[in-house]
């Protein structure tokens, strides 16, 4: 299953047009940015970064 949405008030990196990025989610959790406009793709890496751990001063991670 595929999940398209578009992310509003974000401008293309590469055609500068605003509200033209579309976020698509596919069911094995890869996320892409396409820009309706003109073409242009990113996607996230394939290995995320490891998740820091906690230090005794820190109450939680903020994971929006």
């Amino acid at each position: 299953m595929v999940k398209k949405r578009f992310i509003a008030g974000a401008v293309c990196p590469s055609c500068s047009a605003s509200d033209t990025l579309m976020l698509i989610i596919e069911s094995k959790g890869s996320e892409t940015v396409e820009c309706v406009e003109c073409g242009y793709e990113a996607s996230e890496p394939e290995s995320k970064p490891a998740a820091p751990e906690l230090d005794e001063g820190m109450i939680g991670l903020f994971k929006p």
